[in-house]
């Protein structure tokens, strides 16, 4: 998974660009941001605090089942889930962010295929989706990421859940439609990230720049299809699912206006 849910091959302010097969200059390519990143991904964002938190709580929720990643990435979730004895499966857009997760301990026996988390399929049904980190706005559009929750419904046994971890963005943040924010910091070192708006398509373009000592400074850019948390409950009821909890972390906080992410967890529909 990402830190950004990124895609950087995809253009949103290129006209016809609205469509994700690419009518633009640029086709969506879901494995853009992880080759450009791969190998300094779990240095870059090695100061994400509440990593252990969200494996305790996607570990309670999935009951003892299997478990599904879309956005394994390098494996900052699903390894853990591993070593506590969870069958854990993932889907993975960029094949330098599987090859990362194959060199750590016990990446070898987690099951990954490589595709667009939207549509690809995994054999088996799973006790838990689980979609974090915002990875859900890398898909270039609504229509994508409508797709994206049906494939975790298909994905689901009897009584599964889908988890979604996603930012939520303020008005307030931006001045004219931009905003520069100081993220994942430590002694010695700082990521800034700027940030143009657009609040009619509600399409984000990112750049973070990653500060360090003794190291060259380091940029990576993309693209995001930003989505409320309203619009991705309707999504999810297109799927099938509900909202069962909505929290402003893992450990539970509620979740309220000034809330800046939120972790949403669906379940099926009962049945009529």
């Amino acid at each position: 998974m990402t830190a950004d849910g990124a895609s950087v091959a995809y253009d949103p302010f290129v006209p016809g660009n609205g469509d994700h097969r690419g009518q633009g200059r640029h086709k969506y390519d879901p494995g853009a941001y992880g080759r450009g990143i791969a190998e300094d991904y779990d240095w870059l964002y090695r100061s994400i605090v509440d990593t252990e938190a969200a494996v305790d709580r996607l570990i309670a929720l999935a009951g003892g089942g299997p478990v599904l990643e879309m956005g394994i990435g390098t494996g900052r979730l699903a390894l853990p889930m591993h070593r506590r004895g969870l069958e854990v499966a993932g889907i993975e857009g960029s094949t330098e962010m599987v090859e990362v997760l194959r060199r750590k301990p016990g990446g070898e026996q987690v099951k990954v295929v490589v595709g667009d988390f939207a549509d690809t399929r995994v054999p088996g049904d799973f006790s838990l989706v689980v979609l974090a980190l915002h990875t859900i706005f890398g898909l270039p559009t609504p229509e994508r990421q409508i797709c994206c929750f049906a494939n975790a419904a298909r994905h689901l046994g009897r009584g599964g859940r889908f988890v979604v971890e996603a930012r939520v963005v303020h008005a307030s943040d931006f001045v004219d439609g931009q905003a520069v924010q100081s993220r994942f910091s430590g002694e010695d070192h700082v990521e800034l990230q700027v940030q143009r708006f657009d609040p009619v398509s509600q399409r984000m373009r990112v750049s973070n720049i990653h500060l360090a000592d003794g190291r060259p400074v380091r940029m990576n850019s993309f693209s995001n299809q930003y989505t409320t948390p309203r619009e991705l409950d309707l999504m999810a009821r297109m799927a099938g699912l509900l909202l069962a909890a909505r929290w402003s972390d893992w450990e539970g906080g509620a979740f309220t206006g000034s809330s800046r992410r939120h972790v949403s967890v669906y379940e099926a529909m009962p049945d009529p």
